[in-house]
């Protein structure tokens, strides 16, 4: 059986082998570090404390090394023409050489996005090091596997769509081969993309059903690891399978579209029947269990007049282009933007009312136009974390029902099966409160996409992956150029510490 999941632990101060990192502490449970790979061995709740320090690394975030926090929606959302830079037009340069691909290997972002996906990975590779040798019964043991390797899967995914291949960690290394040439070099981007997958497939192959005994809320699940997979699928066409495992996912019974699209992001209602994995995040006694500055750097931004007290650093805004995908009365618009009133002169001056009764002032104090909702959060009144603008309780969804049934569609239609195809696609349309559509070509699928996972750190990567990035990036404003953009630079700090031998990126 497995014992109740701790979300709050130490977890080990890690040295990998491009770079040293300290991490996150939470008071609950003793140090991972202070635990003896014999004491782990026989000791289930030690060793559930180990998984839990691989479940930490997704809080990782700020101005320092992050994973899914909120560099990586600039990364990806900002690049894209779903949001633009926003705040004022010199604040965090980095943000903005994104924003015009402009970016360079000394951009603190892209850095930042590989230390703290190798901090991840190297952490769970210490942990599956050490659960490989424990004594447990095989079911429990494959579970604890499971869960970590579907992060460590999850991370090398980001990995491979960010930089291309990059370098290959899947063990620990002894003492003596640490700066060896298999730690400081790329491997290819195919022999990455083998990695997610038979990580991905681990997890299937072990992984709880959600909802089953013992399987808490927060955790990795069976459902998520063939829905994670069936993405991976997806960006390498194989449409076979893409088609297989989500069908498997929505034949689950598990999982159901919320009935209100707002819901999925909102803090009085996580966890929705829609949610296939997210991040879980509370007002612990010393506001770690958060990623820092995830709603705070993408919240609404004082403009410098007024004296309101503004609830964030004002990025991430949505686009233009974005607001226009819209069809009219969907549902999803006002559920995904923040819109900032125009300012009133001479009358009630109603400004914006949020979620949870908070009131935005009109354009006159506020520095955007528009933000994203989605990433909203209240800032606490009550609690260790009161006033804490930076470390908001937010969870951050990465995988939604919504998505498996629009990759289904995707891959009924490559795979000739239109019928299919447009039940799923009006499934998500009819609750966005819009009519049936009436074709659901692979086109017709992708416009849906945009707008039901706006802002959702997926549209870079889709623009890609459907060889239109250059030409609707272009057509945004940005200085996207081909064969050059599709991936970032390999950060120069990187490189240095390698001794030069990990190659850059073409053309940077």
């Amino acid at each position: 059986m497995l014992t109740k999941y701790k979300t709050r632990v130490i977890a080990a101060f890690i040295t990998t082998l491009l770079f040293t990192g300290s991490c996150q502490k939470f008071l609950d449970v003793p140090p991972q570090g202070q635990l003896t790979d014999e004491e782990i061995a026989g000791n289930l709740d030690a060793a559930e404390q180990l998984v839990n320090g691989v479940y930490n690394s997704l809080y990782l975030g700020g101005f320092a090394r992050t994973t899914i926090g909120w560099f990586y929606s600039i990364a990806t959302d900002v690049a894209s023409d779903d949001e633009d830079k926003g705040s004022f037009d010199a604040d965090f340069l980095p943000a903005k050489e994104i924003d015009n691909f402009t970016t360079t290997p000394t951009n603190s972002i892209i850095n930042d996005l590989w230390t703290g996906y190798y901090a991840g990975i190297v952490r769970a590779n210490q942990t599956l090091q050490t659960l490989e040798e424990s004594t447990f019964e095989e079911a429990i043991k494959n579970q604890f596997l499971g869960e970590v390797r579907f992060i460590r899967g999850m991370y090398y995914f980001n990995l491979v769509r960010l930089f291309g291949g990059v370098p290959k960690i899947i063990r620990v290394p002894d003492a003596t081969e640490g700066n060896s040439d298999e730690f400081q070099t790329r491997a290819s981007a195919a022999e990455i993309y083998q990695v997610v997958i038979d990580d991905l497939q681990f997890a299937v192959d072990n992984l709880a059903q959600k909802g089953d005994p013992n399987t808490e809320v927060g955790r990795a699940t069976k459902g998520a690891a063939q829905a994670l997979l069936a993405k991976v699928y997806m960006y390498q066409k194989n449409w076979q399978k893409v088609f297989d495992l989500t069908k498997e996912v929505i034949n689950s019974g598990k999982y159901s579209l919320a009935d209100n699209y707002a819901s999925n992001f909102i803090q009085t209602s996580t966890n929705t029947s829609e949610s296939i994995f997210e991040v879980q995040t509370g007002n612990t006694a010393n506001c770690d269990g958060v990623s820092p500055l995830y709603s705070n750097g993408q919240g609404p931004r004082s403009g410098g007049k007024g004296g309101w007290n503004d609830v964030g650093l004002g990025f991430n805004n949505p686009s233009e282009s974005l607001l226009a995908a819209y069809e009219p009365n969907d549902k999803r618009r006002d559920a995904s933007i923040i819109f900032i009133q125009p300012t009133v002169t001479g009358g009630p001056n109603p400004g914006t009312i949020l979620w949870d009764g908070l009131r935005l002032p009109t354009k006159d104090s506020v520095e955007n136009l528009r933000y994203n909702y989605k990433a909203y959060a209240s800032v606490p009144s009550v609690g260790p974390c009161a006033g804490n603008k930076d470390k908001k309780p937010k969870n951050i969804v990465l995988m939604r029902y919504a998505e498996v049934l629009l990759m289904y569609a995707e891959a009924a239609a490559m795979l000739g099966n239109s019928g299919e195809a447009l039940a799923k696609l009006n499934l998500v349309r009819k609750r966005a409160g819009l009519t049936d559509a009436t074709t659901a070509t692979q086109q017709d699928i992708w416009k849906e996409r945009r707008v039901e996972l706006a802002m959702e750190q997926d549209r870079f990567f889709d623009l890609v992956r459907q060889g239109r990035a250059g030409q609707v990036l272009r057509a945004h404003g940005k200085a996207f150029v081909d064969n050059k953009n599709e991936i970032y630079p390999i950060p120069q700090a990187q490189i240095d510490l390698s001794g030069h031998r990990l190659a850059q990126n073409p053309n940077y």
